[in-house]
């Protein structure tokens, strides 16, 4: 896959399950039940970190500036943002067709992480997939946002 189809991906189902969790919260606070509130917020808590993660490896790999990596953070937040930022780094044309740093050799610390993870797909795959489990598990251990 290529960086923007993988933020793509990841953009649009953080958008996604925002939608889930608001829903949940209707649902919730009408007093119908708390179950999709559960439900969709440990999903949305996942893509939420699957997000943080996907943009920390794609600005890495495709040199963004630290103010756009911090504002393509910064769009996790607010519900939907996420599409505006991957609109906006489309429309900016800093999501390339390949991986940089497949090709490159790698210059700096973040490079080398990046670029062992993208040179290694399935071990990089598995080292996400793992990093989004402990940073869930340190989330569930520090406990739900005040209700």
């Amino acid at each position: 896959m290529t960086p923007l189809k993988t933020f793509r991906l990841v953009a649009v189902a953080e958008a996604v399950t925002w939608a889930l969790l608001l829903t949940g919260m209707v649902l919730k606070y009408s007093d119908v039940t708390d179950l999709g509130v559960r439900v969709f917020g440990m999903v949305h808590g996942v893509v939420f970190i699957a997000y943080c993660l996907v943009t920390v490896l794609v600005s890495v790999d495709q040199r963004w500036s630290g103010r756009r990596a911090l504002l393509t953070l910064l769009a996790s937040v607010p519900p939907f943002f996420t599409v505006l930022g991957d609109r906006s780094a489309e429309r900016a044309d800093v999501l390339g067709a390949s991986w940089r740093l497949v090709h490159e050799a790698p210059a700096s610390a973040p490079d080398r992480v990046v670029s062992w993870l993208l040179r290694n797909p399935v071990r990089g795959a598995i080292a996400g997939l793992v990093t989004v489990a402990a940073l869930t598990g340190v989330a569930l251990l520090v406990g739900p946002p005040a209700s």
